[in-house]
């Protein structure tokens, strides 16, 4: 379980982001995929996915045919088990995220990305902006499923932006893009640089460093799989059973909701909620033990 050199921790000090080449070899990756092939197709015909939540693309590509070919992201992976929750609580993985977040992490949030042939790229952004977590300083796993080049749509970080406070955004207008897509529009983003991974490199970065994607050109695509971790005790309004606090949250994220929320709307948004809290790490130790609840 080793650490962050500290070579390591100064880039993420200075940058807000750190890339740990070959954290995951090929048999690791293809099973990532696999299961994914599999939600996928069960997604399509009707079966059964768990709490998997499979978001399609807006807009395939017309010469889609495959299930997986037409599916943009899929959410709530890492509390089930499989091979997301044994990303999520991998010790070296957890040795990483020690010096980041402390003794005490969990994984909150899981996602697979396809970003199939032709698929858009999301526009500059903070993770911090969707979160609203107080502390707020979440810890992103980006895992290249496949690799990650210039041409099929690799991560785009603005370095040192980390240090700023979470921007406003613009709705992502652009004809196919996903819903919830916002921009920042505010911020010089100039002196943004592609992140260009091999299949099996993991980038971390800071829930607020600014990042974007770009469009997948190629014929193939540009999987990667993403965790994301936060200290344990850390409070997330998705989640606050106060529905006034939940009814702000939804405000502050630009939705038009009533308050007080009515028991309807609040059962529908609570059954969508894409974070689940799970113990990664305990004093410092792996943790293998039951779900646990961050806020």
């Amino acid at each position: 379980m080793r650490g962050l050199t500290e070579q390591e921790l100064e880039s993420w000090e200075s940058d807000g982001f750190v890339v740990v080449p070959g954290f995951a070899d090929a048999a690791r990756c293809a099973a990532l995929w696999d299961r994914m092939v599999e939600i996928s197709r069960n997604a399509e015909g009707g079966g059964d996915v768990g709490d998997a939540q499979v978001v399609l693309e807006p807009v395939p590509d017309p010469a889609a045919t495959l299930p997986e070919e037409k599916v943009g992201k899929v959410f709530r992976l890492h509390h089930e088990p499989g091979p997301y929750a044994d990303l999520a609580h991998d010790p070296r993985l957890g040795g990483l995220l020690g010096d980041l977040l402390g003794d005490d992490v969990d994984c909150f949030l899981s996602q697979f990305i396809f970003k199939n042939r032709g698929a858009l790229g999301q526009p500059w952004h903070q993770d911090a902006w969707y979160f609203r977590m107080e502390p707020g300083d979440q810890v992103g796993a980006w895992l290249a499923v496949t690799e990650a080049t210039l041409d099929n749509g690799p991560l785009w970080v603005l370095p040192g932006s980390h240090r700023e406070p979470v921007h406003d955004v613009e709705a992502d207008r652009r004809p196919g893009a996903q819903l919830g897509y916002v921009e920042i529009t505010d911020h010089d983003t100039g002196d943004g640089v592609p992140v260009l991974l091999n299949a099996g490199d993991l980038l971390l970065f800071h829930a607020n460093l600014m990042h974007r994607s770009t469009d997948n050109a190629t014929d193939a695509p540009r999987a990667a799989m993403v965790l994301h971790f936060g200290a344990a005790g850390t409070h997330d309004p998705a989640l606050d059973p106060d529905p006034v606090v939940l009814a702000g949250f939804l405000r502050s994220l630009g939705l038009a909701v009533d308050e007080p929320l009515t028991p309807a709307i609040e059962a529908a948004v609570r059954s969508n909620v894409r974070n689940r809290w799970v113990p990664v790490r305990r004093a410092g130790q792996p943790f293998t033990g039951a779900e646990g609840n961050g806020s």
